[in-house]
């Protein structure tokens, strides 16, 4: 690579670090709500609410980091996402109850949304075309470094927490687990806000403020002169649309000159999400759980989860600048239904039955002769048997030991569903996942940019927000198999919709697709 390729890659993954925050932030708490739920004695509704809640103000940032970054710079508000990663981080390790927990959460949340939706826009405006689709691809592979990185810090806290080590047993692994789950994240929050002062400013927001020679010197740091100058003029020339930028606002968006653009970007943001990604990443080792394997073998799965996410992650930045972003939408999409398809089967035919030997075998919080009234009684389906063990040793019993119950209970194929849930997280990460941000990077025009992705940055949150947040009610409503159909029957709408009305964006100028996209 050239010096100003170098220069461009190590800027790019400093700005994606923010993925990683994101990514980190988001999946660490798959981890915690097992041991929230008895501590605090959540409802199902309030334990989605402790994960969900961080999405929610996610969502609301969305909605106002665009036009932020618009005023301030895209820079300088992904310093102040930093300095709330830390701050939730703290707060969230030390909360004494489950209220102030939530408010730590939802100030992360912020963090989140912020940096969720201003990497990948930072990374496209200093991208050269032909390595736009990669670099912006970054954010998303900090995404799930972070995702997988929480998982493995999870798992080794747990372990930690089970050893005989006395410095393990004086710092509290143990005994508060779940907050140093949650406190870990300060150390990454803490770098990420150092390295931000390494950062330029976006050549493209300096020419929308009127500062081209600025963004000349900026530009050239990235690429070479000609290039560059060519950039910036190509920048000028869209616009007026610097002017205009600072003036934008929704109604802006629903002109009809932007209809198709922004009717794609609703739909790839509402596809990401209700395909129900974040149920796994979120709940990964409940998911496990399901299946009977039991807590530590689940939480070792869900590093699996991880690096599944990670490599096939790695696969869509190879080739999402050689294939194209629709053959991977494509590919990935056909995936996410047949995976949705196999899970749904793998749990449909799962049987559930106490034993007297495997009764034997629960742990001794459980009453032999309460659950005695349960032994050889055959339930078709995870939500009777679930209900039955509630009925039978009242509700905080059954949440506690309700792992414990369904392995000794359930006749399933184990194998079958991780092989469904690594195919779903397979699939997602190669396709969906990623190319979703750069189409984000590559659909709106300077003139709406800011507020267009946050407009359905907001939408993809909001869906998001709702996934986590009902997910546990799903479960134990509808049961894992009708949760599992139903997530796929959405990835099989949105692979006709995509087949059909998303264009190839590979290998073309942002000024390009502008041209191509908007009705001048």
């Amino acid at each position: 690579m050239t010096k100003t390729q170098v220069y461009t890659v190590k800027i790019a993954l400093i700005v994606a670090l923010g993925g990683f925050l994101m990514g980190f932030d988001a999946s660490v708490i798959s981890g915690v709500v097992k041991f929230i739920e008895a501590e605090f004695e959540l409802t199902k509704l309030q334990l989605g609410w402790s994960v969900a809640s961080l999405t929610l103000t996610a969502t609301l940032a969305m909605m106002v980091a665009g036009p932020l970054s618009d005023r301030y710079g895209r820079r300088t508000v992904l310093q102040w996402s930093a300095v709330l990663f830390a701050l939730s981080a703290i707060g969230s390790a030390l909360a004494p109850d489950f209220l102030t927990l939530v408010i730590a959460r939802m100030l992360g949340g912020f963090g989140v949304g912020a940096s969720l939706i201003l990497a990948p826009m930072y990374i496209a405006e200093i991208a050269p075309p032909e390595m736009r689709g990669r670099l912006v691809s970054f954010n998303q592979l900090n995404i799930v470094i972070g995702i997988s990185a929480a998982f493995f810090s999870n798992f080794l806290i747990l372990r930690l927490g089970a050893s005989d080590s006395s410095w393990a047993l004086q710092l509290g692994f143990e005994k508060w687990n779940w907050r140093w789950m949650l406190g870990v994240e300060f150390l990454p929050a803490a770098f990420y806000f150092i390295g931000l002062f390494f950062v330029p400013r976006s050549p493209r927001w300096l020419v929308m403020k009127g500062e081209t020679d600025q963004a000349l010197i900026v530009m050239k740091q990235f690429t070479d002169v000609e290039n560059a100058k060519q950039q910036i003029q190509q920048a000028l020339q869209g616009s007026d649309s610097a002017k205009e930028a600072e003036k934008s606002n929704l109604l802006a968006c629903l002109k009809p000159a932007y209809r198709y653009v922004l009717l794609i970007g609703i739909v790839v943001a509402i596809l990401q999400q209700i395909t129900g990604i974040n149920a796994v990443f979120f709940y990964a080792p409940m998911i496990f759980e399901q299946s009977g394997i039991g807590t530590d073998a689940a939480f070792i799965q869900a590093i699996l989860v991880g690096l599944t996410n990670l490599l096939f992650t790695v696969l869509a930045i190879l080739f999402i600048d050689r294939w194209g972003r629709k053959p991977l939408l494509v590919l990935g999409l056909s995936g996410i239904t047949l995976c949705m398809a196999l899970l749904a089967y793998g749990f449909g035919s799962a049987t559930y039955q106490l034993t007297p030997d495997t009764v034997s075998t629960l742990p001794e919080g459980i009453s032999q002769e309460q659950i005695s009234s349960m032994v050889g009684v055959a339930y078709e389906n995870d939500v009777a048997f679930k209900r039955a063990l509630r009925a039978t040793l009242g509700e905080s019993t059954a949440l506690t030991y309700e792992s414990e119950a369904l392995t000794a209970a359930i006749t399933i194929q184990p194998a079958l569903i991780l092989i469904g849930i690594l195919g779903f997280v397979a699939s997602f990460a190669i396709s969906i996942g990623p190319v979703m941000w750069v189409l984000f990077s590559e659909l709106f025009p300077i003139q709406i940019k800011g507020v267009a992705i946050s407009l359905v940055g907001f939408i993809n949150s909001l869906i998001s927000y709702l996934v986590q947040q009902f997910f546990p009610w799903q479960l134990d409503t509808f049961g894992s198999s009708t949760t599992f159909l139903i997530y796929g029957a959405f990835a099989a709408i949105g692979l006709v919709f995509v087949s059909f009305a998303v264009p190839e964006t590979k290998n073309k100028s942002l000024e390009e697709l502008e041209n191509l996209l908007i009705k001048k």
